[in-house]
């Protein structure tokens, strides 16, 4: 058995005939949306992983200088990150960050 010539080629935008005011319209249709919705957090996912991996390289590579060194790259990673893994899609922006610190009243 030999190895195939190709790859797969993939549909990389949403289905023409999807209508989300009435999803249940056409099944086919909200399959493949369905599908390009996990297909596209996929993506997302792994994006942040290897941006995850970048950022661990340079901790380790820069050592007392990562603070300057790698700021960019966290950066890019907290952008990747925001937003991203499921159950997310409805919540607002702001729910997504880091949770702000709460301060203590002094009796």
């Amino acid at each position: 058995m030999g190895r195939k010539k190709g790859l797969p080629e993939f549909e990389e935008s949403a289905p023409d005939g999807f209508d989300p005011e009435n999803p249940y319209k056409d099944p086919v249709a909200m399959v493949e949306m369905r599908e390009h919705i996990v297909r596209e957090k996929w993506i997302q996912i792994e994006k942040a992983k290897i941006l995850r991996e970048k950022v661990k390289w340079c901790y380790r590579v820069e050592g007392v200088n990562h603070y300057q060194k790698c700021r960019h790259l966290v950066q890019q990673y907290l952008d990747a990150t925001r937003g991203v893994g499921w159950g997310k899609d409805h919540r607002p922006i702001s729910l997504h960050g880091p949770k702000p610190v709460a301060v203590e009243e002094a009796e």
